[in-house]
This record gives structure tokens, sequence and C-alpha cells, in this order.
């Protein structure tokens, strides 16, 4: 019989995300950042490439963002809520750390492989967030995916894209539960 990490396993059946428009000062600083990192690197990565990098964006550069969001939306014309929406995302935050997937050129690990490491990132970071005490919350949005902003306003090399940005925090009010997925229509069992 394998020895559980109960107090893990108990987390993982418990976790929820915080809206990042919830999340407040005081935000972790670098030492704790860091720990946050390391433990966001220890994510399935099939062959060792690392396709990933980390943004660490603190208040100034999330208003620049915040501006920059809502100019880009204007030259696209996309509708005012959602330009707004994307805006305050970034201007409301004090802290977010973007998860950038960056796949490596490699003849073994499939490119599909190294965006879903990107990903596991993303929930590595989320959770060791949570699990320290913290609020957090993985967004993305619109604005995640325009080349144009996420070049010029992130400094993204052609080939990288957003994973996803995860927002991190005080906690200013819990979130009430929500509907969990019904595993009996999410799992197939195959016996033979």
């Amino acid at each position: 019989m394998p020895i559980a990490n109960q107090a893990a396993l108990e987390f993982l059946l418990c976790r929820r995300s915080r809206p990042a428009k919830t999340l407040t000062t005081p935000v972790p600083d670098r030492a704790d950042l860091d720990i946050l990192l390391t433990a966001a690197c220890r994510t399935p990565d099939h062959g060792k490439l690392e396709p990933w990098r980390f943004i660490v964006l603190q208040k100034a550069a999330l208003s620049r963002l915040g501006d920059a969001v809502a100019a880009r939306g204007a030259a696209l014309d996309i509708d005012p809520d959602k330009i707004e929406k994307a805006q305050l995302q970034f201007s409301n935050a004090d802290l977010a750390v973007a998860v950038v997937s960056a796949p490596v050129v490699s003849p073994k690990i499939p490119q599909i492989e190294q965006v879903l490491s990107a990903g596991a990132v993303c929930a590595a970071l989320l959770n060791a967030a949570l699990a320290a005490g913290w609020g957090a919350n993985w967004l993305s949005g619109w604005a995640s995916h325009d080349r144009d902003f996420v070049e010029q306003n992130l400094g993204l090399a052609p080939n990288e894209t957003i994973a996803g940005f995860i927002h991190i925090g005080t906690e200013r009010v819990a979130p009430p539960e929500r509907p969990r997925p019904d595993l009996a229509t999410k799992v197939t069992w195959v016996q033979s």
C-alpha cells in the first residue's frame, strides 16, 4: 500500500481559485514568489525541455498593460464591455505572473506536449500559491491571444504564446463553493 500525503490530497480535493478581482495587497515578496515559481517548475516536462518561462508583472507594469489593452481594444473595435473587463484584469491587479508557452524545436517531443507542459505550470503555480495561503486565479482573455499585444507589451517571440496570467494576492472574501463535475459523466472505465 502506498503511503499517502493526506494533507496534500485534502488540499487538492478542496482547492478553490479566488476571483482575481477580490485579491488585494499584500502580495508575495520576491523570496515568497521564488518559492512558488520553484514549485511551478516541478511540472511534467517530457524531454526536460523547459518549454515555458515567467514574466512577473508588478503594479506599475500591470497599470501600463491596462492602458495598452484599452488602446489595443479600441484599435480592434472590440466591444467596450470586453475592453473594460480586460483592462480591469490588469489595472486592478497588484501582482500577476504571465506564464509563457515557449516551445522549442525537438525531433522527439511534439509541440502539443510542450504547450500542455506550460498549462501544467499554470496549474502548479496556481496551486502552489493557494497552498501557501495566498489567493490566486488563472486568467487569460482576448488580449493574451492578440499577437501585437503580447509581442509589443510583453516582449514575446513569434513562437511564444501566453498560457495564462496567474494573479496572486491576499484574499478579501472567500468565494462560495461552486458545482463540481459529476464523475459519472466524465469517466469511462475500460476493462478489456
